[in-house]
């Protein structure tokens, strides 16, 4: 565990130095919040509640999830997808490291800082214009928790993604497709609520909106005791799921580069 823990504390180093980055990351989050946040305003102008959200929850969920963007890595990495197709994953795969854990341990690294430089700054310039809720300590406690887990099933999903660069020349298609269809249904786009009836349900029961959307809904403080643990719940069993799934692809592609003198 320490060698993951320095990993994650060493990702975090290299990426404060991109300050300048940064900077542009947190305007963007920022304009791209308040673009959609009139956008909404502008539905709540026919209809006070939509899925169980009033503006506030509507506007509040978009300053909430720009900040949850970066944390969670909803854009994804092609980093371990680059390291298959140039071959460098052959030396990768002889050192006396869980490849998993390791790719697992820079998410959290990049999570640290994103969440301080990246997630703060636009909620609170978002706060300053527009009325939005503050969770109380104990949802808050929760919210960081679930964010948590968030990470973890995100990863797992685009770590997934990128093992398909084993078997195809040219992954990015399949990849870009994957983390267009992680962004709609995990909420990052637009409040899931806002789906047609039929399609949330569905929605709900894949792994997505363990992503983002319980995730905010944690922090509106739409859930209490039970159900709380109901979603922590559905958070660790997609998280474990695609953990798995991944490790099995991963033994997949480490036989066949055996198989090929790899």
């Amino acid at each position: 565990m320490r060698l993951y823990f320095e990993v994650a504390r060493k990702t975090f180093a290299r990426i404060a130095t991109y300050r300048q980055a940064t900077l542009a990351g947190v305007f963007t989050n920022t304009v791209f919040g308040f673009v959609l946040a009139y956008v909404l305003l502008a539905v709540y102008q026919e209809r006070e509640t939509v899925g169980g959200f009033d503006a506030t929850d509507a506007v509040t969920f978009t300053f909430v999830g720009q900040g949850l963007l970066m944390v969670v890595g909803i854009f994804g990495s092609t980093d371990i997808a680059e390291r298959i197709r140039t071959g460098d994953v052959v030396v990768d795969l002889q050192r006396p490291y869980d490849q998993q854990a390791w790719w697992a341990a820079v998410s959290y690294g990049n999570a640290a800082y994103y969440a301080i430089f990246r997630g703060i700054p636009p909620f609170v310039i978002g706060a300053i214009v527009f009325d939005l809720r503050t969770p109380s300590p104990p949802n808050f406690a929760a919210f960081v928790v679930s964010v948590w887990l968030a990470l973890a099933v995100c990863f797992a999903w685009t770590y997934m993604l990128q093992l398909s660069a084993f078997w195809l020349m040219d992954f990015r298609g399949p990849y870009q497709i994957g983390i267009f269809v992680a962004q709609f249904f995990s909420g990052a786009l637009i409040p899931i609520v806002f789906f047609p009836s039929w399609l949330e349900t569905t929605t709900r029961a894949l792994p997505f909106p363990s992503m983002m959307q319980l995730p905010i809904e944690v922090w509106l403080g739409r859930y209490h005791d039970a159900a709380l643990l109901g979603v922590f719940a559905q958070q660790v069993l997609w998280a474990c799921f695609l953990i798995v799934a991944g490790r099995f692809i991963m033994s997949r592609a480490v036989g066949r580069i055996v198989v090929q003198g790899g």
